[in-house]
């Protein structure tokens, strides 16, 4: 029988425990931490009175707890599932049965185990039995789908983490050598950061940055995202970038600067407490090579986040409904280790297909795939803040531009003569040149209708001529490199006219100048 208790206060009931307790049969736990999963079920059988059996194929049917080296209670005859699910049959005392990777036994080829489950979930349903099967891996036959009930259980959350750092600092505070001693603005970017990892996984980088740092520090931040590297690299869908890019790095694009600054502090529990949610994301619209690449980059460095580029072309796979199943498993990746920034660069050339002039090319799949990406940016409420990049907005579906999709549309124009200033400096200082020696004003002057991009080359270009005879570099040198260059805005004009067109009351300009500004001092310039 449940155990009874009274004047207490009981603890919040989960998932797991309302199932329990509701008597459904067969529950389905779909979850990497098995040691996380099988402490709740404890604790549940402990509330309850009621015993734990687990089941694995190495050690058959024993009772909770025996050690994987305790071969005396090692029941050979249970390692056969059906020999199993007979034993839990014919047992009569309340108990839960805990099944451990169970998943391979419910594929189609095994009927003779998928339906003694069927018989089973009858056979349990009116007494205090329960099977719960723990797996990292979600299989379940359609034979099974109004039997079985499947909990997805989520990843350790803020508070969790919090209790294992403090727990960590309790057992290594009176060691000398190490320095635990955090603020509370560090304690929180370090909890933040362990978002996405099993509390196992948590406490393993934590004891890796106590090793390597002797210290749990901001320091640590950078560490526990390498953590996170691991993660990703083997989702194969999404690719970790390790920025050493800043807002230094990047040239103009003061208004740009100025509210992604604003957005700095809003992943902190300090907003969540304002009342402001997390910010969902910026698409960055413009003409190429201004910068919009690099200043999804810098805001990783900037936020102290980890930056996730997602390859949309990795997505789409040979076998049919792959594809939307790729999209699902990085998006289901990118929450896993939030908050960080998901970048989609060329957002036009990845979903170029999803329009439907051409989504008949591919059988309906990109517009399927977009499709999927799109509910998961309206519906989101996980922090992963969306940086999206384009240069022709003729490829751009509707869906995407409409307001709840991303926070803000910026629009990355060609440079002026003050950013254009602002970037020499920046390559300059960035190869380890002094920018006061050289004359800004007039290389900037000589670059009209350049790109960042374009000014980049023109310097580096100047560097290899120099380097090859062995001598200084010299403004004389950058503006000959300048002259033998012939920039995208003269061959593209018609283009880029257009795209500015379109822009002009559809999105905010990432300079900080109004349109007119900015068309009337180009037609000087030009």
């Amino acid at each position: 029988m449940e155990k009874q208790t009274s004047n207490q206060k009981s603890p919040p009931q989960s998932e797991l425990e309302v199932l329990i307790r509701a008597r459904y049969p067969l529950i389905y736990v779909v979850s990497w931490e098995e040691q996380r999963v099988l402490k709740e079920v404890w604790d549940i059988a402990d509330r309850l009175n009621k015993k734990v059996y687990e089941w694995s194929i190495t050690m058959g049917l024993v009772p909770g707890g025996t050690s994987i080296q305790s071969q005396k209670q090692k029941d050979s005859a249970s390692q056969d599932p059906l020999v199993a699910l007979d034993t839990v049959v014919e047992h009569v005392e309340p108990a839960l049965y805990v099944f451990k990777d169970f998943h391979p036994f419910l594929k189609g080829q095994n009927m003779s185990v998928v339906r003694r489950m069927r018989e089973i979930a009858i056979s349990l349903k009116n007494t205090f039995k329960t099977i719960i099967i723990i797996s990292p891996t979600f299989q379940l036959p359609g034979d099974l789908e109004k039997d079985l009930t499947v909990i997805d259980y989520s990843l350790p959350c803020a508070a969790d983490l919090a209790k294992l750092l403090d727990r960590v600092i309790e057992q290594v505070k009176d060691n000398p050598k190490l320095k635990v001693n955090i603020s509370g603005d560090v304690r929180e970017q370090i909890v933040h950061s362990l978002l996405g990892l099993t509390l196992a996984e948590a406490e393993n980088v934590l004891a890796k940055t106590l090793v390597q740092n002797r210290a749990l520090n901001a320091e640590s931040v950078e560490v526990i995202n390498s953590e996170k590297k691991q993660i990703i690299r083997k989702n194969g869908m999404l690719e970790y970038y390790d920025s050493c890019e800043n807002m230094n790095t990047v040239g103009g694009l003061d208004e740009l600067k100025t509210w992604l600054d604003r957005r700095s502090e809003a992943f902190t529990d300090r907003a969540r407490t304002f009342g402001l949610p997390a910010p969902k994301g910026v698409l960055l619209l413009g003409v190429q090579g201004c910068g919009k690449s690099l200043m999804a980059k810098a805001i990783s460095s900037v936020w102290k986040l980890p930056l996730l580029r997602f390859d949309v072309g990795r997505v789409f796979g040979s076998l049919v409904g792959s594809s939307e199943e790729n999209v699902r498993r990085a998006i289901r990746v990118a929450e896993s280790v939030a908050p960080a920034i998901l970048w989609l660069d060329e957002i036009d050339k990845a979903f170029r297909g999803s329009r439907s002039s051409g989504g008949s090319t591919d059988g309906g799949t990109s517009a399927r795939v977009f499709g999927t990406f799109l509910t998961w940016m309206s519906e989101k409420t996980s922090p992963v803040f969306v940086v999206s990049t384009a240069n022709d907005i003729t490829s751009l579906p509707p869906e995407l531009l409409r307001k709840g999709r991303f926070d803000e549309i910026f629009f990355v124009d060609l440079p002026l003569t003050e950013e254009r200033e602002d970037i020499f400096r920046v390559h300059l200082k960035k190869r380890k040149f002094d920018p006061d020696i050289f004359d800004i004003k007039r290389l900037a002057a000589a670059t009209v209708g350049y790109s960042g991009a374009e000014i980049e080359e023109a310097v580096v270009s100047a560097m290899f001529d120099v380097f090859y005879e062995n001598r200084n570099l010299s403004t004389d040198d950058i503006l000959n490199a300048v002259s033998r260059t012939v920039p995208l805005s003269k061959t593209m004009s018609e283009d880029m006219n257009t795209l500015r067109e379109w822009a002009q009351g559809r999105a905010r300009p990432a300079a900080g100048r109004l349109f007119t500004e900015q068309k009337q001092q180009r037609q000087i310039e030009i």
